[in-house]
């Protein structure tokens, strides 16, 4: 292969230039090397290891329970799989909220160990300290606000954040706090949509929406939601561009059938 037919990987510089020159950012979770590679052949800017992976790939109630070991077996398998997406990790409940040297710490982790790009934490002026630290060591840092997962028992509840005036200010507070501290980029999840144009063209970094509208710079799903494997959840802002469940259930059940009948293995497939 020639130098110049090498895949390019995406940078945040590169992600930098398409928030100034407005094209849309797209990016999607994986946990695995298989589908890594699918998102990563189809184009996708970004893959997210998410914490999500407690809900749908390991069967939890919250993104609580997903420890940093998971986290970066999951990251490395993804890394291993993608030639030009940017792989980004989410770190997990209870590993950078102590205090920014652990924080430092779990992100060394995941970069040693994992091969990750960059990783993600929810919060604003709580984390600012700890983004700061994670920067200056020469990680990138992508923020996280609106509805954060991981303080879903602080919240109550899955709505929407920030239809209030006062924690609307305080999200655009926070905003340019996580820019400040340093942060590539900013995860903005189910708040209005007239806020997350605000703070799309309030700050410089990149904002990636999941049901903050359409005026952010970008959008992010898990991708059992965009692929219809889950059934159950079905927020507003989801549109699944497939029914994989329903295509898995029937080419499963239709195994079953030809192993049963005896039409699995035929002549032609046994040795």
């Amino acid at each position: 292969m020639s130098i110049h037919s090498e895949v390019k990987r995406v940078t945040t510089h590169t992600l930098q230039k398409m928030k100034a020159a407005g094209e849309k950012i797209s990016m999607i979770t994986a946990y695995d090397y298989s589908f890594a590679g699918i998102f990563d052949e189809a184009g996708i800017d970004i893959i997210l290891v998410g914490d999500s992976a407690a809900n749908v790939m390991v069967g939890h109630e919250t993104t609580l329970p997903i420890t940093l070991d998971q986290m970066i077996f999951m990251a490395g398998s993804v890394v291993r799989g993608a030639r030009r997406a940017f792989v980004v990790c989410d770190l997990p409940f209870g590993s950078y909220q102590g205090n920014s040297k652990e924080a430092l710490n779990s992100s060394i982790r995941i970069m040693k160990e994992s091969g990750a790009h960059a990783v993600k934490l929810e919060g604003g002026v709580e984390i600012a300290d700890s983004i700061k630290r994670i920067v200056d060591a020469g990680i990138p840092v992508m923020g996280h606000l609106g509805l954060t997962p991981q303080s879903i028992y602080k919240f109550g509840t899955y709505t929407v954040r920030a239809k209030e005036e006062a924690e609307a200010e305080q999200l655009i507070k926070n905003a340019n706090l996580v820019q400040e501290a340093g942060a590539f980029a900013l995860v903005l999840e189910k708040i209005p949509a007239a806020l997350g144009k605000q703070v799309a063209e309030e700050v410089s970094i990149p904002v990636i929406g999941i049901g903050a509208g359409m005026h952010v710079d970008g959008q992010v799903l898990v991708m059992h939601d965009l692929l219809g494997i889950t059934k159950d959840f079905s927020p507003r802002f989801l549109r699944r561009y497939a029914d994989l469940r329903t295509d898995v259930l029937n080419a499963t059940q239709q195994y079953i059938r030809d192993v049963r009948s005896r039409d699995f293995p035929n002549a032609k497939e046994q040795y």
